[in-house]
């Protein structure tokens, strides 16, 4: 697992998106790498340049640049970015040397829509947006414009196994309280309870705190936070008493987007990634479940994040339309490609639902759960989350959980400064 694909989803509104900057869909920035340039050719066709970050799966690199040579309008130079990924974008696009397609967690960020650098793809999408996820497709579209084409879905969930629940006499916990119940009652001297972070949780699960309340991080109107509010105070004071419960594990052998801690049986419970499922399964065979994280209180919900590399085209490339013939031909067109993304790197959804029975990894079982978790109970950062946004959140968070500060004295501060960052992007 890259920390690239780890970023995708894990600072959501945690303490840990002290780091995030021009985001990855949950906000985080690294300094600039410099890419290394294959595939292509010279002939009179147009030249195009695509940026991926680099994958921590087998198989990618080379399945992407056979996929760029084998496109009949352009030559396509594929520049695969071993480290700092979105930083190293986000400084081309002030430059000449620009790619003329890149992927981007979730699509562009918001000031690069306003800024134009995102060349608008709803011609691109045309009649296929409702085959793509819903919740996926709302991410990209901004003004009634889409901005990105959806590659392929990332989501968080719950591991745990179901013959030490039943031997706690405990059903798989659908509740925050249950799930702490859960944790306290699988707990050992050798084994924590539930581990999502060596940071206790705080990074990872910032904003399913919000989701599984029942709220939104931002309002509907794109003004306010859309977090201060009792029912968060309520969960964000269960959470604060599991951290310092003892029930919580964290001091891990890695952090949470390793499913190894589970597979060791260092916890009962992991929160973790989608793309570990294969080595879980082999590790525990039918010994395994997959929840979403619980709802919370009256009026809760529960949640899991998603995320989705999505192919963005440069407004200021020098073959804006060559661009974006690829981008549909890859990402739209050829639906094999996107099966084949799914079943040979890891553990990835399709973007579209009706691929989900041709993905192996995610056509029945656990998988199919997983999937299904995204249609019905999937969230992604809101595009005006911006790192402004979601580093006040995770300042009052830690303060409340970690120092012990007052709730409502803290995300109404936090509020404040959402409030503020929303005037600036709407302005």
């Amino acid at each position: 697992m890259t920390i690239t694909r780890r970023h995708l989803l894990a600072l959501s509104g945690g303490i840990a998106a002290t780091a995030a900057l021009s985001a990855c869909g949950t906000n985080t920035g690294r300094t600039s790498a410099s890419p290394t340039a294959t595939g292509g050719g010279a002939s009179a066709k147009p030249n195009l340049s695509q940026w991926y970050h680099a994958y921590g799966e087998d198989g990618v690199q080379d399945a992407v640049k056979t996929w760029a040579s084998e496109f009949d309008g352009a030559n396509v130079s594929v520049n695969w970015v071993a480290s700092d990924y979105e930083k190293g974008v986000s400084t081309a696009l002030l430059t000449d040397n620009a790619p003329d397609i890149f992927e981007y967690a979730n699509g562009p960020t918001l000031d690069m829509i306003k800024a134009g650098q995102a060349a608008d793809l709803t011609d691109v999408v045309g009649d296929a947006k409702d085959s793509f996820t819903p919740r996926v497709m709302e991410r990209l579209t901004y003004q009634g414009k889409i901005w990105a084409v959806p590659q392929t879905v990332d989501m968080q969930l719950l591991y745990y196994r179901p013959s030490l629940l039943a031997k706690a006499r405990l059903q798989p916990p659908t509740t925050l309280d249950a799930l702490v119940a859960a944790a306290k009652a699988q707990k050992t001297n050798d084994m924590g309870g539930f581990f999502a972070g060596n940071d206790g949780g705080l990074g990872v699960l910032g904003s399913l705190l919000i989701w599984g309340a029942g709220l939104e991080q931002i309002s509907a109107d794109k003004k306010s936070a859309g977090f201060n509010d009792a029912r968060l105070y309520a969960a964000v004071g269960t959470f604060k008493s599991f951290f310092d419960s003892g029930a919580l594990l964290k001091g891990a052998s890695t952090d949470w987007s390793d499913a190894t801690p589970f597979i060791n049986g260092e916890t009962a419970m992991q929160w973790g990634g989608l793309w570990d499922l294969p080595k879980v399964k082999q590790a525990f065979g039918d010994d395994v479940g997959v929840l979403p994280f619980p709802s919370t209180g009256n009026g809760g919900r529960p949640a899991v994040p998603f995320g989705a590399f999505s192919s963005v085209v440069n407004a200021h490339g020098k073959n804006v339309e060559t661009a974006k013939q690829f981008v549909q031909w890859l990402w739209v067109d050829s639906e094999d490609k996107q099966v084949q993304f799914s079943n040979a790197f890891g553990c990835h959804i399709p973007a579209k639902p009706k691929l989900f029975s041709e993905a192996d990894k995610v056509a029945s079982g656990q998988g199919a759960q997983a999937a299904k978790f995204v249609s019905d109970h999937g969230f992604v950062d809101d595009l005006f989350w911006t790192p402004a946004a979601s580093q006040a959140y995770s300042t009052a968070l830690s303060n409340v959980v970690k120092s012990g500060r007052d709730a409502r004295t803290e995300f109404t501060a936090a509020a404040d400064k959402v409030a503020a960052e929303l005037k600036r992007v709407n302005g």
